[in-house]
């Protein structure tokens, strides 16, 4: 199968113009639109397909409340304030799936007894299917703001409670109100951060 560059605007939507958003409309996510979100980012590619990501979204008003306790004071008002809030979580026993996502072999041995590769690999690529998750709703036209600054283990007791599922980062989904962005931040430029060998 051969592709083609994505549209200018598509890439605008989904890098170039995209930006972290802490001010959102008053205006509702729906559960069709996060299903969809779903459906798209489960696509993104895991080492030998683990999956280990497992998201709670955080939307009524008594879960919200539940969330208030765990986050920095700065994180607040914009949680709050957020349609959704995704946490992300790593499921630490993801490779009892392996057989079931990865049946060609016997990939759930990888794994059994060995913490190390355990934490690394759910970790990885949790991140990056965090990483898919925002691509996937900038691309259903949602915003985003990913962020730290929260007390892991009080998100853990309220929301994957008797669960191996550890949290590795949240992320405000809505509709951003882009007047209160600021100026770009800069980036760095290619030769400061790549190099062709």
């Amino acid at each position: 199968m051969s592709h083609t560059p994505l549209p200018a605007a598509a890439l605008a939507q989904l890098f170039t113009t995209a930006r972290t958003h802490s001010h959102w409309l008053d205006r509702p996510v729906s559960t069709a639109t996060l299903e969809a979100l779903y459906e798209l980012w489960q696509f993104g590619p895991t080492s030998a397909n683990c999956s280990p990501a497992r998201i709670v979204f955080v939307q009524s008003a008594a879960a919200k409340e539940k969330l208030r306790p765990a986050l920095a004071q700065g994180n607040v008002e914009k949680t709050m304030q957020a349609p959704v809030t995704a946490i992300i979580g790593m499921d630490l026993q993801f490779y009892e799936q392996l057989p079931q996502l990865f049946p060609h072999a016997d990939a759930r041995s990888w794994f059994t007894g060995n913490d190390a590769i355990i934490h690394a690999t759910a970790f990885r690529n949790s991140s990056l299917q965090g990483a898919y998750l925002m691509l996937a709703a900038r691309a259903l036209g949602l915003d985003c703001g990913p962020m730290s600054g929260f007390d892991a283990a009080q998100v853990e007791a309220a929301f994957f409670p008797d669960r191996s599922i550890k949290v590795n980062f949240l992320c405000n989904l809505g509709y951003g109100d882009a007047s209160h962005l600021h100026e770009r931040l800069p980036k760095l430029s290619f030769s400061h951060v790549c190099r062709i060998v």
